[in-house]
């Protein structure tokens, strides 16, 4: 806890506003940071004790400002279990989120379709998740000054949310689905047995990221709205092989889109 607030602390100290909504970006969507007004950019690696991005497509900075008439705190890319950091180095930013003020937090990623209905390039707003990770950020010792030692994920991806996403992605002309979104450690990509044994769990698409910070984000009271990027169809789907350079590249072209749909949000919250 004292770790955490003094990171926080450090952030403070650099910024004269009180950011009210989070925003973590995932992998090449980290553009829609650049549409951020009077910017102050932190980089996690000035930050002490602070995880570092190491992935292709994540810059590894905070980025705070306003958008759209709203204070906003970003991470312009995020941390992943397979890069070898802890589940409690990853939520650390979500953590300090709290501490900064952030009461709501939109958090995204690029994810395969395992939905059979679905197709790269369009987005998926997250109902729900399944974690398969393998560990839980909040094991271990319950920190009560953020919440209680079992909270409640029924609802961990806020309802009021979603539904301005779809009124928003519906006046906008963008076409998104929603679905649930399995999480695996990773680094590889899934074989075709997993996304079929996934797709009869249930899950829609299926991801490297995402549910710990939702997980945690929970645990502090946080309302959370979840998207996806589809940036390719899962393993088995479809007979090319998949690859990060064609996930970068799906969201390289997908990032007008995503940019109108996230400032559309971010008007309506």
């Amino acid at each position: 806890m004292d770790d955490i607030k003094k990171v926080a602390d450090i952030i403070n100290k650099q910024i004269d506003i009180k950011p009210e909504i989070g925003l973590i970006l995932g992998s090449g969507l980290g553009v829609m940071a650049n549409e951020i007004e009077d910017p102050v950019y932190i980089n996690y690696s000035d930050l002490p004790s602070f995880p570092v991005s190491t992935v292709k497509g994540h810059r590894g900075r905070f980025v705070i400002g306003s958008l759209d008439g709203k204070n906003i705190i970003a991470m312009q890319g995020r941390f992943h279990y397979y890069e070898g950091y802890t589940m409690q180095d990853i939520v650390l930013p979500v953590r300090i989120m709290s501490l900064l003020g952030v009461k709501k937090l939109i958090v995204t990623n690029a994810a395969g379709g395992i939905n059979l209905n679905y197709k790269a390039g369009r987005f998926m707003l997250i109902t729900d998740h399944i974690n398969l990770m393998g560990d839980n950020p909040l094991r271990g010792k319950n920190i009560d000054e953020f919440g209680p030692r079992f909270p409640d994920m029924t609802e961990a991806y806020n309802k009021d949310l979603i539904s301005v996403a779809e009124k928003v992605a519906a006046d906008k002309g963008i076409i998104v689905n929603k679905g649930i979104y399995a999480g695996l450690g990773g680094p590889n990509y899934e074989t075709p047995a997993e996304i079929r044994y996934l797709r009869n769990c249930g899950a829609d698409a299926v991801g490297m990221s995402t549910i710990p910070e939702v997980i945690v984000a929970n645990h502090m009271s946080m309302k959370v709205l979840g998207i996806s990027c589809i940036t390719n169809m899962a393993a088995g789907v479809l007979p090319e092989p998949l690859n990060h350079e064609e996930v970068m590249k799906i969201a390289e072209k997908v990032k007008p889109k995503f940019a109108v749909l996230i400032k559309g949000i971010l008007k309506e919250i």
